[in-house]
């Protein structure tokens, strides 16, 4: 899976950093998945959090998206489906998946 790169968003604080590596990991053909989890769930109300769509494969911890009082805006996250919300067991698999894993 050498062309394969994790991330794992713990913060509200850098967006535009998760966005620019996005980019150029999804330029250079490499597959990409994302985890946002704890307050990183604030990022996916975020108007630049579209620019994610269709560069990433996106997942939010369900947990943490409910306990920031989110429930019920789950159709306003771009690029994520139902089930794409998701336990932190669906983070741990994606870091056994992935060749390289980053975390902000």
């Amino acid at each position: 899976m050498a062309d394969t790169l994790g991330i794992l968003v713990t913060t509200d604080k850098h967006l535009d950093s998760v966005i620019e590596l996005v980019n150029a990991a999804h330029d250079r053909g490499k597959e990409v998945r994302a985890f946002f989890t704890g307050p990183a769930v604030n990022l996916t109300l975020h108007p630049d959090f579209v620019k994610l769509k269709g560069k990433a494969k996106l997942w939010i911890c369900d947990v943490s998206f409910r306990g920031n009082g989110y429930h019920g805006r789950e159709e306003e996250v771009p690029g994520v489906g139902f089930k794409d919300f998701a336990t932190q067991g669906r983070n741990a698999e994606m870091l056994a998946e992935m060749d390289r894993y980053v975390v902000f």
